[in-house]
């Protein structure tokens, strides 16, 4: 009963989107924004969704553009983890007073 596609996986869904808050060990938000058209007016309208996202190397930052993949549930949240990071945060400069 074995099938040309046995053991092979179906191309999973990644999102891009900037880290929005470090909840805890190994675990981030993420905020992917989208354009959507507003179904009475017409207007296009911003929206955004977060993601509880598993990041296993502690690896990112708030500020962080990530690429996350959809997987299996991970814990009540997490059905999401991260690929790479994209972008690191851009660190302010401090300003030196002479």
């Amino acid at each position: 009963m074995s099938t040309a596609t046995e053991g092979q996986r179906t191309k999973r869904r990644t999102q891009i989107g900037f880290v929005s808050s470090r909840s805890g060990d190994k675990s981030v938000k993420v905020t992917v924004a989208y354009k959507t058209p507003h179904p009475l007016y017409h207007k296009v309208v911003n929206r955004q969704t977060v993601l509880h996202v598993h990041d296993e190397k502690n690896e990112t930052k708030v500020g962080d553009k990530v690429e996350v993949m959809e997987t299996r549930p991970l814990s009540r949240l997490k059905r999401w983890r991260v690929v790479r990071v994209v972008e690191a945060a851009k660190v302010a400069a401090e300003s030196i007073d002479d």
